[in-house]
């Protein structure tokens, strides 16, 4: 048996005879992760990436619980391949090796950081009402084999993850995990935010788990990493432990503040994703179906927006100065009683006097504020959004013609739609949105709608269940680089 030296990263770790089906092989696991055998034919699996766990069963047995692709055998190379969960099982020769194998191969999985804690909510009423579903026969498996201890909650009504993210004792977990649409990241981002320690609750990292109707985030996490947008590759990102910084946008008026992580909209958009509720029961084929119907009667929007451009970006729009409302911004004596009054961030502390601001009036069709590339699984709303470049990706439509627009909706699933000379597209640090009434019919407002959520609600036919957040008038958003934290592919 050899322990070899770790000189470098290609030295073995630990090398031995082993039986596997009965048959003495040897079996090595390198300074690089590789835990190579010979049988018919060689074979390796590369610990980080495809060792889950492994366990040590009776007859001095240890089982490796392995994920790999579909193809013949176990191999480090080859094309990729649908995810299959593989175990592949040997024995050591003496108990000496049995202790020395587990002891081995537990110190390296625990170098890689792994969480071991996770605390799961489940949204049995998001998307198609398949999270429970979902959880027992795709993600729990994943997790056992990993030996993760999990606490599972079913979340009972809105806001409900919110409530626990914002009391909850940080110190029994690793990580959190989103079984989900988008909704439960937005509540537990607001939660952990609104703590006293938010400054270190926030720094627990979010996993998400597609079982929503729109799943924008993950979406947004596994293409940027090449990899299929789907149950298996979500929970491995998790189980894997790699983390990836957020923005974190917070949207206020006045003393009223939100935190958003997604987007915000307001117009056609908000319109489709908020008034489409009555067909949920479609599922995600309700937003196509009721963006039809918006298309063909289409309205416009009176107001202004006014934004901080990215470098690069500095002639669009009209310059202007930046002057707050007495209601906007408090006074240093408010500030300091909101302070005292109330627990958690209160946003960014940047001085917007003191930067560059340019405006555009409207009327409009559409303004949508994106955080990360995706809106859903099949809407690229903003190709050039990065997870944590401190911008928000700002996609404005004004006048054009109907059948225009829809040929610019049908191009939203690659992207290419802001590309269309319709569009307005550009980065912005700072965003401040002054909605008006319709149009064709100024009797009527809209919708400001954030991550799913009714922000706020004008006079409008919409009528929804709760009462909006905030008042059908001027929005502030500002963005903070990399506040929260993700579990990400690599």
């Amino acid at each position: 048996m050899d322990q070899g030296g770790q000189l470098d990263n290609l030295s073995p770790i630990l090398s031995d005879q082993v039986l596997v089906n009965g048959t003495a092989v040897p079996l090595t696991l390198t300074g690089d992760g590789k835990l190579r055998f010979l049988g018919q034919r060689q074979r390796c699996l590369t610990v980080e990436k495809e060792v889950l766990g492994f366990a040590v069963e009776e007859g001095s047995r240890i089982r490796i619980k392995a994920v790999v692709e579909e193809r013949e055998g176990i191999c480090c190379c080859g094309n990729r391949g649908d995810l299959v969960r593989e175990s592949f099982v040997f024995e050591p020769l003496s108990e000496d090796s049995l202790a020395l194998w587990s002891q081995k191969l537990r110190d390296y999985i625990d170098s890689l950081g792994r969480p071991k804690r996770l605390l799961i909510f489940l949204n049995p009423f998001g998307g198609k009402k398949s999270a429970t579903k979902i959880f027992s026969e795709d993600v729990k498996p994943y997790l056992e084999d990993a030996d993760i201890q999990i606490t599972v909650i079913e979340t009972k009504h809105q806001l409900h993850a919110k409530e626990v993210a914002k009391t909850m004792d940080l110190s029994k977990y690793d990580g959190i995990v989103c079984v989900s649409g988008d909704g439960i990241l937005v509540e537990v981002v607001n939660g952990l935010l609104e703590r006293e320690d938010w400054s270190a609750a926030i720094n627990m990292p979010i996993g998400m788990v597609p079982a929503g109707t729109g799943n924008g985030m993950v979406k947004s996490l596994l293409h940027a990493a090449g990899e299929q947008c789907c149950v298996s590759n979500a929970i491995l990102a998790v189980i894997r432990g790699y983390k990836h910084s957020l923005d974190v946008a917070t949207i206020s008026q006045g003393k009223t503040r939100f935190f958003s992580v997604l987007m915000l909209a307001w117009g056609l958009i908000a319109d489709i994703d908020i008034e489409s509720e009555k067909y949920r029961w479609m599922g995600s084929a309700r937003l196509d179906f009721y963006a039809i119907q918006r298309i063909f009667y289409l309205r416009h929007y009176n107001g202004r927006i006014c934004f901080v451009p990215a470098p690069g970006f500095e002639d669009y729009g009209e310059p202007m100065s930046f002057h707050c409302r007495p209601t906007d911004e408090e006074s240093p004596k408010q500030e300091e009683s909101l302070k005292t009054q109330q627990h958690g961030y209160l946003g960014s502390d940047v001085k917007l006097e003191d930067m560059h601001w340019r405006t555009i009036s409207g009327p409009f069709v559409s303004v949508w504020l994106h955080n990360v590339p995706w809106g859903s699984e099949d809407v690229m709303a903003a190709p050039n959004a990065k997870f944590s470049d401190g911008y928000l990706d700002l996609i404005m439509v004004k006048g054009l013609p109907k059948l225009a627009l829809l040929s610019m909706m049908s191009n939203m699933n690659d992207g290419s739609h802001v590309e269309s000379p319709y569009v307005t597209y550009i980065k912005v640090k700072a965003f401040i949105l002054e909605p008006g009434t319709r149009v064709e019919d100024p009797t009527k407002e809209g919708i400001i709608d954030s991550d799913g959520e009714v922000i706020a609600r004008g006079n409008v036919t919409y009528k929804g269940n709760q009462k909006p957040l905030m008042a059908y008038d001027k929005v502030q958003i500002t963005v903070d680089q990399g506040l929260a934290t993700l579990f990400a592919p690599k």
